[in-house]
């Protein structure tokens, strides 16, 4: 029973990350949190093992997901390098973090950055104004016969990326919730090439995130290992379906995700 369960949440958690580029933590963390609090046979599932364990999860799932991207066409490689610069390092530094948690309030923490995320999909966007004189400094990417053009600040990039990286390991998040609203909102880039590329991104974050996780003990394998499986199913069929739905679809499914998932854990976290 518990090896269907987990099996279940890791097709669901990759399936929804994959979708929409934010790894799967945000579905996987919530479930086994609301497990170890309600089920015995989830005993073993404290705040530090569950980010632990979804961080090695999120691996698989990025693997699967951007292979299939690729194969789309739909990475932009040079953006996603660009913001591994300060992913890499921070999400070292978020990991080691992690321990000092307070893991009573770990879950009203958790739902207050969903919530804040959420909101960042309200903003009014602008087009920005590209000047395709410099081609230096501005991206060109070509998906489904459609070429796009945006421009990406090295400077916000690198910050950009160090908050992702600190929250990938702190929370287990695998960055995504920030990477793809920043993407889409600040940049410009089209939901589904923000997508991909985050995929793309999270594979490398949850490498390193989790290499920490693992070094510091936050990994039991005999568990960890149940969601494999499922993570590396769930990611192709995300892939997949990502292609088939429209942009501004994609977008609302980001902001109904967060909102849900942050509300019922700030409620838990505060009873």
């Amino acid at each position: 029973m518990v090896y269907i369960l987990c099996v279940v949440i890791a097709v669901a958690a990759a399936f929804v990350g994959s979708l929409i580029g934010l790894g799967g933590g945000i579905v996987l963390i919530p479930s086994l949190l609301f497990l170890y609090k309600h089920s015995d046979v989830f005993s073993w599932a404290e705040p530090q093992m569950i980010v632990g364990i979804s961080l090695v999860t999120m691996v698989f799932t990025a693997l699967s997901s951007t292979v299939s991207y690729m194969r789309q066409g739909r990475v932009d490689y040079k953006t996603g390098l660009l913001f591994l610069i300060g992913c890499v390092p921070a999400g070292i530094f978020g990991s080691w973090l992690n321990q000092f948690v307070d893991t009573e309030r770990f879950t009203l923490y958790f739902g207050i950055l969903m919530i804040a995320l959420s909101t960042l999909f309200l903003i009014k966007r602008k087009r920005p104004d590209i000047d395709l004189t410099n081609a230096a400094k501005v991206r060109t990417f070509t998906v489904d016969n459609q070429t796009y053009h945006y421009k990406i600040s090295v400077w916000q990039a690198v910050v950009i990326s160090v908050i992702v990286g600190i929250l990938s390991g702190l929370f287990g998040i695998g960055g995504g919730s920030i990477m793809v609203p920043a993407l889409i909102l600040l940049f410009g880039i089209p939901v589904h090439i923000a997508t991909a590329t985050s995929m793309f991104m999270i594979f490398f974050i949850g490498i390193i995130s989790a290499g920490t996780h693992i070094f510091l003990g936050h990994v039991i394998w005999e568990y960890a290992i149940l969601f494999i499986p499922g993570a590396l199913i769930g990611g192709v069929i995300g892939a997949k379906v990502n292609q088939l739905i429209k942009g501004n679809i994609l977008e609302w499914a980001l902001r109904f995700i967060l909102v849900i998932i942050g509300a019922r854990l700030i409620i838990e976290g505060i009873m």
